[in-house]
Formats: C-alpha cells, structure tokens, sequence
C-alpha cells in the first residue's frame, strides 16, 4: 500500500463512522487499480476475490443471459462492488463492466478476512457497513422490478 492511498480512503463514504484505527487497516490493504472504458472487471461466476470501492467512473452490474447483456444496476464514484469476495468460495453475482474510466481501491478478500479473524472489532464494522450496502442494493433491485412489473401487473388486474 501507498502511504498516499489513506486519504484517498479517508474520502470514500464506505468508511464514513469508522474510528480511525479501522480505516488506517484498511488502507494498508488497498492498491489502487484503473479499469479503461468498456473493459470487463469481472464476469458472472468468476471466482477470484476483490472488493472494490469505487472511485473515480462508472460500472455497470450487469447479467449475462444467452445473445443479451441486462443491466442490473449502474454504480458511481462513492459506491462499492464485489463483496461476494468476503464469503469463501463464492462466485461472482453479476459481471461488472467499466462505463468510462474507473479508478477504484481493491482490498483481496482472503487479506481482508484474515484481518477480520486478526482484528475482531475491526471485522465487525466492515461487515455492518457492508451489509447496509447490500440491503441498499436490495432495496434498489426491489424498486427497479417494481417499476418494470407493476404496470403490467395493472394491466392484468393483480
């Protein structure tokens, strides 16, 4: 890690509420990575592990489905993705495709659940921030079905 990657840290709202020992742990973890416009981070299924807090760009959660590609979410600087890589031997939920130019920090999730074990307290508040993000992104999923359903289901009287 580079001693410059804290504050570029300190900025992220992932860690907004993170007593400064916490944070300070995680930005010995990081390494900042770049992503060119169109390139694929990760496909569905993959199953190599890195957590990304985004940056800089724009990524789309995407689903691969046979001759089509629907995008299921579009994130932004200030967002996060891949925390399938805290859970041991999950694949990738969804492929995740850069829209412009991204810089994001990437923390390896087998380093990231050793400091988990190693540091107790500091597992816990990551796994609660990371769980409001997960319900976000739930929350997110429900409005956008909705919004794609709920007119036909008028239509057909439900």
């Amino acid at each position: 890690m580079s001693d410059s990657l804290l504050p570029v840290l300190q900025k992220h709202p992932f860690v907004s509420g993170f007593r400064a020992e916490h944070t300070e742990k995680l930005a010995s973890l990081a390494r900042q990575v770049h992503f060119e416009s169109g390139q694929i981070i990760f496909h569905e299924g993959d199953t190599h592990s890195v957590f990304y807090l985004l940056g800089e760009g724009m990524v789309a959660l995407e689903l691969e489905m046979p001759g089509t590609v629907m995008r299921v979410q579009t994130l932004f600087a200030g967002d996060e993705f891949d925390w399938s890589a805290v859970l041991s031997n999950a694949g990738k939920h969804f492929q995740a495709r850069a829209l412009a130019p991204v810089t994001a920090l990437a923390f390896e999730g087998e380093q990231l659940l050793a400091a988990f074990k190693a540091d107790p307290e500091f597992g816990m508040a990551f796994m609660l921030r990371l769980m409001g993000v997960v319900s976000e992104r739930l929350r997110a999923t429900r409005v956008q079905l909705l919004d794609m359903y709920l007119p036909e289901a008028k239509r057909a009287g439900t």
